[in-house]
């Protein structure tokens, strides 16, 4: 097997063996689902994610350890990860190379000239580091999962092209589940991926802060490509497949290589090596992006974080629309710890997980927020799968003791996400004389956070109802009529002048009958008015019991916005957050 057979053999299994991992982080015990795959491995092999964490926390995950891995080849072999294992850079790889099909010599050594731009990416790498590293009280945001190439996948395979293919009923589990900002997320995704019809390996060449920081290591690679001490005849068939643009006839840019080996393969006089010794055209090691670009990026990257909290989003006019998935960290920590993977959103049951937009502020973009109309249901209060999948314990891991407040976590109580508030001017009991206990009803925890105060308000009626003769169980009525069936649902008494209240049982249009019969001292006289009340349960939501999961507000039968809302107000996980009564 010749080396370019290997390294194409090797794309295609760790692309494949990405998208299983992306499709199997699905909470259940089925071969394709989550039990025993580990479905973070890329996340955790991907050293930029472990370099932007430890400078935004100033702590290392002990998942991703496992880049240290990644560094080490790299300095053994170069950027063997951007063209051996990355998937997206095998994905950027094939459509360049259906972009490349057909053209000339002339026209492929053009596509595949280095240019200046390609130490953009660099400033880059500079700008999400500089902003990991240097936010408020020394912790930054983690910026850098926009566009790392790994998160980028991730982001777009679970939240994009997995939601779309099941509601193609491809391995659809159940209904369909919902993304919301799929659009968003999908065109970044395949912009970057049409580009290399433009120029191969676009992204990889000018954005992939992941593959600027893999060229820093990669200077000091033991084994190289590179020219041989023989003449080079110049004929360019080097350069015509070189996916990093790397320029291998002349000085070679090291740190662009991608070890592609395509230079290898096409010299057909023996001049190109992958060898220990230095290239014999000479050695470019290090991009060069100017000092003053460097310093800008730095610069731009160390303000944008307290730049963008002057609004105090994070402090006193942070929002409570932002329902964080059980066991987030405080805000300033969760947004240091979050690269915007998806795995959360993924692995949710329910799926009420879902990245937010930019009306929750720019640093909040595609990070994990609850909407809990979108979602199947609430959030499970005995789930706790979203914080054990997650690669950075930006939602750390719980035991199910503590989300429920059990065992040891007695004195603490269940944790809160949230509680929950009623529209009053939406409810049904409320605003509209409707009955509607389905909150209420619906409410998981135990004793329940949603209780009722029953009223009986008179029913509103078209025209007055006299009565003609009454007795017994039995009202006839002498004027007015009443719709077929609309009071025989329980909810409906007739009011008697003593203040009793008896329930209509059935009635039809000039006839009432009652579930009991009226006391012949207070039986109406004919002629005299008939007042109708009906039973409304108005619910009411007790802060203390409330665990905010959000169940109430999916089952809400007002459509759109509910009557019934849940917000990140008394939330277990900042204690500014909680409610003072």
């Amino acid at each position: 097997m010749s080396l370019i057979t290997a390294r194409r053999a090797s794309q295609v299994f760790f692309t494949a063996l990405f998208l299983w991992f992306c499709a199997a982080a699905t909470l259940g015990e089925r071969f394709s689902e989550l039990s025993g795959w580990p479905v973070n491995l890329f996340l955790e092999l991907d050293p930029l994610v472990a370099l932007a964490t430890l400078l935004s926390t100033h702590t290392l995950y002990r998942g991703l350890l496992w880049a240290l891995l990644t560094v080490c080849v790299t300095i053994l072999l170069g950027r063997v990860f951007c063209g051996w294992v990355c998937p997206f850079g095998a994905m950027h790889q094939f459509v360049g190379w259906l972009g490349m099909r057909g053209r000339s010599l002339p026209a492929r050594l053009e596509k595949n000239r280095f240019l200046p731009a390609q130490n953009l990416k660099v400033l880059v790498l500079a700008f999400f580091l500089a902003a990991a590293a240097l936010g408020p009280a020394g912790g930054g945001s983690l910026w850098a999962g926009l566009l790392d190439p790994i998160c980028l996948a991730q982001r777009s395979v679970n939240l994009a092209l997995l939601p779309f293919l099941e509601r193609l009923g491809v391995a659809a589990r159940g209904e369909p589940r919902l993304a919301q900002g799929a659009l968003a997320i999908a065109a970044v995704f395949l912009a970057a991926l049409l580009l290399n019809l433009h120029r191969p390996r676009f992204f990889c060449r000018f954005l992939c802060p992941l593959g600027a920081l893999l060229g820093l290591i990669g200077r000091f690679a033991l084994l190289r490509i590179g020219r041989t001490a023989e003449a080079c005849s110049g004929c360019g068939l080097c350069e015509r497949a070189c996916e990093g643009a790397c320029a291998p006839t002349g000085r070679i840019r090291t740190p662009e290589c991608v070890v592609c080996l395509n230079c290898l393969a096409d010299c057909r006089h023996g001049a190109i090596a992958l060898a220990t010794r230095p290239s014999a055209g000479g050695e470019i090691p290090l991009p060069d992006p100017g000092r003053r670009a460097v310093l800008a990026a730095l610069v731009s990257g160390a303000a944008l974080v307290p730049l963008g909290r002057v609004g105090g989003s994070t402090a006193a006019a942070w929002s409570p629309s932002l329902v964080r998935p059980p066991g987030a960290l405080a805000e300033e920590e969760f947004l240091a710890r979050c690269i915007r993977c998806g795995q959360c959103m993924r692995v949710c049951p329910t799926h009420v997980i879902q990245p937010a937009g930019l009306e929750e502020g720019f640093e909040a973009l595609w990070t994990p927020k609850l909407d809990f109309r979108a979602g199947r249901s609430g959030c499970q209060h005995t789930c706790i799968a979203c914080g054990h999948l997650c690669p950075t314990a930006a939602i750390r891991p719980l035991r199910l003791e503590e989300r429920l407040g059990t065992a040891e976590f007695a004195g603490r109580g269940p944790l809160r996400i949230g509680c929950a508030f009623v529209d009053r001017g939406r409810c049904l009991p409320w605003a509209m004389d409707r009955p509607c206990i389905v909150c209420q009803e619906n409410c998981p925890v135990s004793p329940k956070a949603i209780f009722t105060r029953a009223v009986y308000p008179p029913v509103r009626m078209e025209e007055p109802l006299r009565v003609g003769e009454a007795g017994g169980e039995r009202i006839g009525l002498a004027a007015g009529r009443l719709e077929a069936g609309r009071f025989a649902t329980g909810d409906y008494f007739v009011q008697l002048a003593s203040g009793r209240r008896i329930r209509i049982r059935g009635h039809g249009e000039r006839e009432i009958e009652l579930s009991a019969a009226i006391p012949d001292t207070e039986l109406p006289a004919a002629g005299s008015a008939l007042e109708i009340a009906i039973r409304l349960q108005q619910p009411y939501v007790d802060p203390r019991r409330c665990i905010g999961c959000g169940v109430c507000e999916h089952e809400c039968p007002v459509l759109g916005k509910r009557a019934i809302r849940v917000t990140a107000e008394n939330e277990s996980r900042h204690p500014r957050h909680r409610m003072t009564l």
